[in-house]
């Protein structure tokens, strides 16, 4: 039995999640109308999952989190609206800890519901295994990091793409606690990194120009979302739009990031094994690398499997640092993984592999 502590100040909202998930069978929920409310019942009883709207009266949903978080963590997942405050706030939770986020049902509750009816019960009980992340000072660590990427001892030393050529491409597919996971790769990469990097992050489309942009502040390379095809440059972030696919195209000597409409053929947008599936038809192997992070499923382990079999390399996370282990595990069980790193070591692996764009640049001329 799961038990779920709802905060939601609309009696409509708290009556609809409650019922919804009693129904389901297998949850005891409790329902609270603001985040003073939530305080008092978690020192009571014990949860297994908080769901958590951000906007309410006399304490809101995020000093709620950050009360939790501080004092007593659980997986909490966020109620969001499709707005941009609601996007803003809702990637401000998850980089506070908060596991994931569903988005608040629209218009008429009692029939907008429905349609969240399967994602909120699949995320209440994923939520349930997941790992709580706690991500303290973020921005003052990312500051002082920033240009000071150390190598890390790795337990498996594994060579590095051959030096000289075209810049190649690092394609990386993430899921349920991604935003936080991130957080602890990107901003860490230098500003001289010499290959683009390619984001495939399950979002709504009203959340990835967010999402890009907060990036953009914390991260030394330029981060962008790709709303129409774009030439993809060394040393970039792309970020997929999400409600849609991303996928790499031949463009003269170098390439392009083009988002296209989902394909019915994958359950997850934006879609990791369609990009790298895409990638492996334009770009050599030893030219990419893939990196599989958190996330509830297997999106991408198939894909990441086959390019390393070509002669790519491949990085998962390890169990320990995933919010939910599943994308990752699926590629190490596959045997598609050529090293297993904790999150805040795959910047500096990514590193030590490419070096920087002066380096390229030396070994081309050489």
């Amino acid at each position: 039995m799961i038990k779920v502590l709802i905060v939601d100040d609309s009696a409509l909202m708290r009556r609809h999640l409650t019922q919804l998930l009693e129904a389901e069978g297998g949850f005891k929920t409790t329902a609270v109308r603001n985040g003073a409310e939530a305080l008092a019942a978690l020192g009571e009883a014990e949860f297994d999952v908080v769901t958590l709207d951000v906007n309410m009266p006399e304490m809101d949903g995020m000093t709620c989190l950050a009360c939790i978080m501080t004092s007593n963590p659980k997986p909490v997942i966020m109620v969001s609206s499709l707005t941009e405050d609601g996007a803003e706030a809702t990637l401000q939770a998850l980089s506070l800890g908060a596991v994931d986020y569903v988005l608040k049902p629209g218009g008429t509750i009692s029939l907008s519901i429905e349609r969240v009816h399967r994602e909120l019960v699949t995320k209440i009980r994923a939520a349930a295994r997941a790992r709580v992340r706690r991500s303290v000072g973020l921005k003052k660590r990312i500051a002082l990091d920033r240009n000071r990427i150390v190598g890390q001892p790795r337990e498996k030393q594994v060579a590095g793409p051959a030096r000289g050529g075209r810049p190649g491409l690092v394609l990386v597919g993430v899921s349920t606690g991604g935003p936080g996971v991130l957080e602890d790769i990107l901003p860490h990469l230098p500003k001289d990194f010499p290959w683009a990097v390619l984001v495939a992050q399950h979002m709504p489309g009203s959340f990835t120009g967010v999402f890009a942009r907060r990036f953009n502040e914390l991260c030394a390379l330029p981060v962008r979302e790709v709303e129409r095809q774009v030439i993809i440059e060394p040393g970039a972030v792309y970020i997929a739009k999400g409600d849609a696919d991303l996928v790499v195209t031949r463009r003269g000597l170098g390439y392009s990031a083009t988002p296209v409409p989902c394909s019915s053929d994958h359950l997850w947008h934006p879609s990791v094994e369609r990009l790298v599936m895409s990638a492996l038809d334009v770009v050599p192997a030893n030219r990419l690398i893939g990196v599989e992070l958190t996330g509830m499923g297997d999106d991408g382990a198939a894909a990441m499997t086959i390019l390393r079999e070509r002669g790519g390399l491949t990085i998962a996370q390890d169990e320990e640092t995933s919010v939910v282990f599943g994308m990752p595990n699926e590629l190490i069980r596959r045997g598609g993984a050529s090293v297993v790193l904790p999150c805040d070591k795959i910047a500096a692996q990514l590193v030590s592999w490419l070096g920087s764009a002066d380096t390229e640049k030396r070994s081309h001329a050489g």
